[in-house]
């Protein structure tokens, strides 16, 4: 498989890069990060660009691009700020269930606003109760004289109380267990939907996280997304995509962890040369240099293969949980290099630490994508 960029490529890539060394300031991202705020600027310059939703149809604001296209973007702008990259990156979640699985009044009504930054989108599927395993569904929606009617609760929702509409997954035959779940699209103004905060979090603090409760949330019979009864496998699909764009975050995280690490032992001077010149310190990089090379080339054959319609779940999984434990790995690292100052807010991996962390939960656990891979070992795949 080759992995050369070609022209366009290069360029979306290089596009990427530059616009995050121009717009994703240190200092502007220190108090982001402190106050806990969306670069809602930095987000409606970022779609103005382009970069948000670029994967989407050109007759529903995008630009006709790939998933390919869409990790070098999200890989460059994590690259350059941890914190920021992920904003930017959620700004679209769960838009790939409407694309998939919508008619076109759906994705005409949700997609373009999202392109266009009118508008944030969420998906909610995790539940208190049941965490990873999402063949259970407390969460139900009923057949109503208007629609349907939604009652349940997610939590851990990326963009909750952000979000102009959420991908809800739903038990609609409470006798067919997963084959019984269906997803609906739920705009946020409906009446009956309340959020809260699930609490102080290690990292992506530029991010809502919160538990959105939906009680008696009446919805069209319009709002179903999909196939009543498809919504688990619907939901899986999704997660080929999406666990590839978090891989791409990943790995843009781990590089921009590395990229600094590399300044600072190149700079640094003890016991009279440069902290680079120890073979300690160069068998450090090495294997942080290798670590981050190999989950990129994974990253990068998962996309491939999901934009020539061969989607591989097992080679998606080993993509997301090589290239989350690279960005752990190599974020710690990074602080050992830096000593005392790597703990240090100031030197910013300490953060990309942080925000590295959530790579290895959201979107799958690594537990799960192990699951994933040795099913699909198991079976001689």
């Amino acid at each position: 498989m080759d992995f050369e960029l070609n022209k366009e490529q290069k360029e979306i890539q290089k596009a990427a890069r530059d616009f995050a060394r121009g717009e994703f300031d240190k200092e502007l991202a220190l108090q982001l990060e402190e106050q806990h705020r969306y670069p809602t600027e930095i987000w409606k310059k970022a779609c103005k660009e382009g970069f948000i939703g670029m994967h989407f149809p050109i007759r529903f604001g995008g630009s006709d691009y790939g998933c390919f296209e869409n990790a070098l973007v999200v890989e460059e702008f994590c690259r350059q700020d941890s914190g920021i990259g992920a904003a930017l990156m959620t700004a679209h979640f769960a838009t790939e269930n409407v694309l998939f699985f919508g008619i076109d009044e759906q994705k005409e009504r949700y997609l373009i606003p999202v392109a266009e930054g009118d508008s944030l989108s969420a998906g909610a599927f995790t539940e208190p109760e049941h965490g990873s395993d999402i063949t259970c569904m407390s969460t139900v929606a009923e057949l109503h004289p208007k629609g349907w009617m939604i009652h349940g609760v997610k939590t851990f929702i990326t963009n909750a109380g952000m979000a102009d509409y959420y991908v809800v997954l739903c038990q609609t035959d409470p006798n067919a267990g997963h084959k019984g779940q269906s997803m609906f699209i739920v705009d946020s103004t409906c009446p009956g939907i309340q959020v809260s905060d699930v609490g102080a979090k290690m990292g992506l603090h530029m991010v809502t996280t919160g538990e959105v409760h939906f009680k008696n949330v009446v919805v069209p019979k319009e709002a179903l997304l999909g196939k009543e009864g498809r919504g688990f496998y619907q939901v899986l699909q999704f997660f080929d995509h999406s666990r590839i764009e978090v891989a791409a975050q990943a790995v843009g995280t781990a590089q921009g962890a590395f990229d600094r690490a590399l300044r600072y032992v190149q700079g640094r001077e003890q016991f009279s040369k440069k902290i680079a010149q120890f073979q300690v310190t160069q068998h450090k990089l090495a294997e942080m240099a290798t670590k981050i090379e190999l989950a990129r080339l994974i990253t990068y054959k998962a996309a491939k293969l999901a934009d020539a319609g061969k989607v591989d779940p097992k080679i998606t999984a080993m993509a997301k949980f090589s290239a989350a434990r690279a960005a752990v790995e190599v974020a710690s690292e990074s602080i050992q290099l830096l000593g005392g100052y790597g703990y240090m807010t100031e030197f910013e991996v300490e953060r990309f630490y942080r925000d590295a962390r959530i790579t290895e939960i959201y979107e799958g656990t690594s537990e799960i994508q192990k699951n994933v891979i040795a099913g699909s070992v198991l079976k001689g795949n």
